[in-house]
């Protein structure tokens, strides 16, 4: 069975958000920076662990408020279908404070405003431009801590231009999308597997029923495996190990 699935992405303008879905689909990054002016639609199909998925990528531009109900929604055609998504992809610039502030206030407002499924609507903040690191606003720990803690919601950082940690950004919100439909999925364990420093740590989806004993956590760290060295390799490339042995992978079709 083909699973589909909405996802909108916001950002500040300048942040990235639009290269980080193309470079998601296409493989592939222009220097050139051209405003999104109007909401763009793509319907790619990825395949997951053997399971086709149907995408709706909702590209917005930047907004200056949340839809606070349907018919606030659809009177604006820019915020046509924002309220009715399974995920959100919240991207802001690393080295700009304001785009930071952009993703908290737009956060809080899909948080007010969001009635339906809105305690189990994944959120994920994207940390886009990392190949800018030296020109980093807030420390990576603060923002990591303020994020997963506090907010409990998803953190990841990539780099659009060189195809960094793209594959798994989109590998976490196909997992927290699938775990978010799961009734007894607990808040803290939907991002387990998310980015941490050159590895990475795939949470298998029986984890959606309890918490891990000392033994099963004692053999999840014994069996991370490390990130592959050649990052800057496309869709294909990307394989991970499961707690079982068996391989995880995520490809467009």
């Amino acid at each position: 069975m083909v699973s589909t699935y909405r996802v909108a992405v916001l950002g500040a303008r300048g942040v990235g958000k639009s290269a980080i879905v193309r470079q998601f689909l296409y493989n592939e990054f222009s220097e050139v920076c051209v405003p999104t002016t109007a909401r763009r639609l793509y319907l790619p199909a990825v395949v997951m662990n053997g399971h086709v998925h149907d995408l709706q990528i909702l590209d917005f531009p930047p907004i200056s408020a949340f839809p606070v109900n349907t018919l606030q929604e659809w009177a604006d055609a820019c915020c046509r279908g924002l309220r009715s998504v399974h995920a959100y992809i919240l991207v802001y610039d690393i080295c700009c404070f304001d785009s930071f502030e952009y993703v908290k206030t737009i956060r809080q407002q899909i948080l007010e405003t969001r009635v339906i499924g809105t305690s189990e609507t994944p959120i994920i903040i994207v940390g886009n431009k990392r190949d800018l690191q030296r020109g980093r606003v807030i420390p990576r720990w603060n923002v990591s801590h303020l994020v997963r803690k506090t907010w409990k919601c998803g953190y990841v950082e990539c780099s659009a231009k060189y195809n960094w940690h793209i594959l798994l950004l989109f590998s976490e919100l196909l997992k927290s999308v699938g775990c978010a439909r799961c009734k007894h999925v607990h808040a803290a364990l939907r991002f387990q597997g998310a980015l941490r420093r050159n590895r990475c740590a795939i949470m298998s989806w029986q984890l959606c029923d309890a918490r891990p004993s000392h033994r099963q956590r004692h053999r999840h760290r014994a069996e991370r495996c490390k990130w592959p060295k050649d990052r800057s390799q496309g869709v294909q490339g990307l394989r991970f190990h499961s707690r079982q042995g068996e391989k995880a992978e995520l490809s467009l079709i």
